[in-house]
């Protein structure tokens, strides 16, 4: 994206062009120069490790072969449990590259979490270290379609897992590899969204989704790539935002960028990291953002000149934008996209300022609008719910193996145009500025993380004491909302604090740390429709009513 003077001049400019043939894999690293440096890792050590576009080129060449020498085939869907890690991105490049389909997932879910979607997906092959291998081991028997699990710090110690060393099988294959010529067209990536009604949807992209991602995260970084660009996130590369948001794109670019450090996010360490190795284009969640401006006086602490940052996920509000021009020294660009269809709203500091509560404008590219539920467009000011006109780049091909949820995401208007329906209640006025109201589903929005509740609550009816729960996301000022069970017990139990902790612990181990409730309240019933289903809206909005009582 060249920089231009306006919104509309941006707009005005944008072509898709999307080849017949496109492999991200190759886009991303045999196609960059490479002497370049792509990625900049600190370790735990004090030490730093640079790894060159050639490096990424010839290991992920090594790590292409092994995985088909094992069998897998175009298409095959491989899983990685990783966290942000060299061979994290490594395992992404070879996968592409050898036509299979990367399937990420958090490091931080729990057996039945992990159980659900490799089962779910076929994944025959997993690309983790040993201490997430050691979760693999008492789900193994249930999981026939995996063959093979590569750790990258070596197998677990009693070998269960059938662990093989990451390192050691890339070390004993050739560096050379012929990518296979995929289509744009043609899966690359399944990357599963948090379930509401049902358990998570795998939603299956092609491998054009970097090309549809690149117009809306240019804009939001401000005309990205500048040069001596170096990049940067906290959020997980497990999620869609850190993944297609910075890392792709950044490799696509051909820009640095740093690897986060591991474990809980440090404000303290995060405005260090920035300082010391001159990062100037950051994607920092909403949460990220409220712990780093909790640090006193970071500009006499730190010298640090951040040239873009954006946020998304939730609403950042005024005060903590006003934090951003004084403290960080640049306007915020808020952005807006799910899994399905990503980075289609967005905002570019240097040449919009959007009107209080707005999270920006359609991004170059994509062709949006607020529709009613039969399709219909509402007048400006009017309630509706976000859409985006397909075919569009960045839109996903299909929900894996649920062709009614497919059918389901998908409204035809009154001309026969199709619209993916985001299922977001927002509101646009006249010059085109789109103000987020809220979600018509119930996903829970907790520190960044989007939680499905009924993934939450089936969790929970596999602990002997629940006979039934509802989880809903309750107001909180710090993480936007936190997770809250609502549970009947079974005959024989009683309430008590031991108990909550017990069914806090069950589902933190079982499924998953960020989606644990952080409240449990046993109640004697629940609100239901006719039908049966649990009314969590109706929870919600006694939950609300209580804190503004409080």
């Amino acid at each position: 994206m060249k920089p231009a003077e306006s919104y509309e001049a941006v707009r005005k400019q944008h072509r898709w062009r999307v080849p017949v043939r496109f492999n991200m894999g190759v886009a991303v690293c045999d196609r960059q120069r490479q002497r370049d440096v792509a990625l900049i890792h600190p370790k735990a050590d004090g030490n730093t490790d640079e790894y060159t576009f050639g490096d990424l080129k010839r290991l992920s060449n090594r790590l292409a072969n092994v995985l088909l020498a094992h069998g897998l085939n175009v298409g095959d869907r491989v899983g990685i449990l990783l966290p942000q890690a060299p061979e994290t991105t490594v395992a992404h490049i070879a996968i592409y590259k050898a036509g299979l389909v990367a399937m990420p997932l958090f490091v931080l879910f729990g057996a039945d979490a992990l159980d659900y979607r490799l089962a779910d997906s076929g994944a025959r092959a997993l690309i983790t270290d040993r201490a997430n291998a050691a979760k693999i081991v008492e789900i193994r028997d249930r999981l026939p379609d995996l063959e093979l699990v590569l750790s990258i710090d070596g197998p677990c110690d009693d070998g269960a897992s059938g662990a093989l060393d990451f390192h050691r099988e890339l070390a004993g294959v050739s560096d050379k590899f012929d990518a296979v010529d995929t289509l744009a067209e043609q899966p690359g990536l399944l990357i599963y969204t948090s379930g509401t009604t049902g358990p998570p949807k795998g939603a299956l992209h092609a491998h054009r989704i970097l090309i549809g991602h690149m117009p809306g995260v240019e804009m939001i970084f401000d005309f990205f790539p500048r040069p001596g660009d170096v990049a940067w996130t906290p959020a997980d590369w497990a999620w869609i935002g850190g993944l297609y948001d910075v890392m792709m794109p950044a490799l696509y670019r051909g820009v640095p960028q740093v690897i986060n450090p591991p474990g809980k996010f440090d404000a303290e360490a995060a405005f260090d990291l920035i300082a010391r190795f001159g990062i100037n284009v950051a994607f920092l969640p909403p949460t990220a953002l409220k712990l780093m401006r909790q640090v006193a006086n970071p500009r006499d602490r730190w010298n640090y000149s951040l040239r873009t940052v954006f946020s998304g996920g939730e609403a950042l509000g005024t005060e903590l934008m006003g934090w951003g021009r004084e403290t960080l020294g640049v306007t915020i660009n808020e952005a807006y996209g799910q899994t399905e269809c990503n980075v289609i709203v967005g905002c570019c500091g240097g040449i919009m300022t959007p009107p209080h509560g707005s999270m920006g404008r359609a991004s170059p590219g994509h062709d949006l609008a607020i529709l009613d539920e039969n399709g219909a467009r509402v007048p400006p000011g009017e309630l509706g719910s976000i859409c985006c006109k397909a075919p569009d780049p960045v839109m996903f091909l299909e929900y894996w193996k649920q062709p009614e949820a497919t059918r389901d995401k998908f409204v035809t208007d009154a001309k026969g145009d199709k619209w993916l329906v985001t299922g977001d209640t927002a509101k646009q006025d006249e010059e085109g500025w789109i103000y987020f109201i809220g979600r018509d589903d119930d996903v829970i929005t907790s520190s960044g993380y989007r939680i499905g509740p009924a993934e939450v609550e089936d969790c929970l009816f596999a602990h002997p004491a629940v006979a039934l729960s509802a989880v809903i996301g309750v107001p909180d000022p710090a993480r936007t909302e936190r997770v809250k069970a609502f549970v009947i017990l079974n005959d024989g139990f009683e309430p008590s604090d031991d108990l909550a902790r017990e069914v806090q612990e069950h589902v933190k181990y079982r499924l998953a740390a960020h989606e644990y409730p952080r409240d449990v309240e046993f109640v004697s019933e629940l609100p239901m429709t006719t039908t049966g289903k649990i009314k969590r809206k109706v929870l919600r909005e006694r939950e609300v009513a209580k804190q503004a009582a409080q």
